[in-house]
């Protein structure tokens, strides 16, 4: 209890509602938790929103979609490029002047080269050198093709050996009336890439006792998910969910496979996965978005907000799948970066300032953001990415990953055409989507149930009510060569 003041026995009630010193009690000399502390505190019911929407998914919502899968791995083919170009291909000199060595994976061959086609041989860090030859033998074990050029005599015209060459194939050349020769019976076989992922089990649980369900006290909340009203401990379960529908995507962006050898350790160090005893390199983790485009995409390091720097990553697109439109997934820093680079290719207003909307005019409105903008034959639609921005997670750690800072993604719109391996055909898929484990016993896409003996469940003797959250699932990552990642 606090102290009283004027000590009791001499309190002299008034006969009007008046704060006088002989009849109030004094709560403000206690220096615990006294009466007026512990039973008549000033209490906002209204929950301050001090970070506003705090949820991150919706990512993959817009690019991408959600298919049920019925195995434990998702494999699927993609074309490789329809015309034959070698790159680091070494020239000899001398004997050998004539004679040029293709890279082979060790115990692979090429069957793509044969007599009689025609080639263009080019030296990329020489730009005068270029030579077209027509070929008279090729070793597919061995990788060395041995031509004869067109305007002169060797294609090493002495000196030490060349490497670093790039050959393409344009065409053949065969004389009057002549027959394919060593050509019969060969043809050049079409080679399919193929990728695979896995998915992985995500989990999350809420839990509340008894004892704390029949103690109520409210609260008012305008909760991410458009709800709004009074809660009392499911609150907590609420933002369970809603964290563990953002772990759904975090993971699918984040995910990495394991290595041979991290597997062995972490199925030595985490006993849920003691079941994986002889569990190989690929059996733990998943690939993730950013591990994927740094497994095969583009990554554009230190774009500083220049013409030349955005015109590179578009002449790149051009030798990739040349996809017109494009999403742009930026950091805030990037996307402004992306605004002054636009500006300054005005020339209306001051300093190159575009006003955009409202005819262009000054007076009516100011605009210095961009949400779509046409370069060259492409289109590009750029939006913040509040996952880059978000002081817990991307922009609260400098968003590094393998020793590079995400500043952003270019993702293509649309769909692409691959070999489903467990339907047989050719279907078209987005992208970027999402597969789930589900079939007509069990639906993984996003599973929560109760348990326990509390709040309506009676499924244990436990004295608390348990809200679980799981899911199964991967990401595909389609044509990732058309991906391009913005690190620092």
């Amino acid at each position: 209890m606090g102290v009283l003041s004027p000590q009791f026995g001499s309190l002299v009630p008034s006969l009007q509602p008046q704060a006088l010193v002989s009849n109030y009690l004094n709560f403000n000399s206690g220096t615990g938790v006294d009466f007026a502390q512990q039973y008549l505190p000033e209490i906002y019911e209204a929950e301050v929103e001090r970070y506003g929407n705090r949820t991150l998914s919706g990512f993959l919502r817009m690019v991408g979609a959600e298919m049920p899968m019925m195995s434990d791995q998702v494999i699927w083919s993609e074309q490789n490029r329809l015309h034959i170009s070698y790159e680091n291909v070494t020239c000899g000199n001398g004997a050998t002047d004539n004679t040029l060595t293709i890279p082979l994976v060790a115990g692979s061959v090429f069957n793509t080269i044969f007599a009689n086609m025609t080639v263009v041989i080019m030296d990329p860090s020489n730009p005068s050198f270029t030579v077209k030859a027509i070929v008279v033998s090729s070793n597919a074990a061995t990788g060395v093709v041995v031509v004869e050029p067109y305007t002169r005599t060797s294609v090493n015209a002495g000196g030490a050996n060349i490497s670093g060459l790039k050959m393409f194939v344009y065409g053949s050349e065969f004389a009057k009336g002549s027959t394919l020769g060593t050509l019969s019976g060969q043809s050049i076989q079409p080679q399919l890439t193929t990728f695979s992922n896995k998915p992985i089990i995500i989990r999350d649980r809420y839990a509340v006792s008894g004892s704390d369900t029949a103690q109520i006290g409210w609260v008012e909340v305008a909760a991410e998910d458009g709800t709004s009203g009074y809660l009392w401990y499911l609150k907590a379960e609420g933002e369970t969910r809603l964290r563990f529908e953002d772990y759904l995507e975090m993971a699918m962006i984040e995910g990495e496979l394991a290595s041979t050898g991290q597997v062995a350790n972490i199925i030595a160090a985490v006993p849920s996965f003691g079941t994986l005893a002889n569990a190989g390199a690929g059996s733990i983790g998943t690939e993730g978005l950013f591990a994927a485009i740094n497994n095969g995409g583009n990554v554009l390091s230190g774009y500083a907000g220049s013409l030349q720097d955005f015109d590179s990553v578009l002449e790149n697109l051009d030798s990739q799948g040349a996809i017109e439109e494009n999403m742009l997934f930026l950091d805030r820093k990037t996307e402004l970066l992306f605004d002054n680079m636009l500006a300054q290719q005005n020339s209306y207003g001051a300093g190159g300032t575009s006003y955009g909307v409202f005819e262009n005019s000054e007076d009516m409105a100011l605009n210095l953001g961009f949400s779509g903008f046409r370069r060259g034959s492409y289109d590009f639609y750029k939006t913040s990415w509040k996952y880059l921005n978000d002081a817990s997670t991307r922009g609260g750690s400098a968003g590094f990953v393998n020793g590079d800072n995400i500043d952003g993604v270019l993702v293509p719109a649309g769909t692409s055409t691959v070999y489903d391996q467990l339907l047989g055909t050719n279907i078209r898929r987005p992208f970027l989507h999402v597969r789930y484990r589900a079939s007509q016993a069990d639906d993984r896409r996003m599973k929560s149930w109760l348990t326990g003996s509390v709040g309506g469940a009676q499924t244990s003797t436990l004295d608390a009510m348990e809200v679980n959250f799981l899911s199964e699932r991967c990401l595909c990552v389609q044509a990732r060569n058309n991906f391009v990642l913005f690190t620092a």
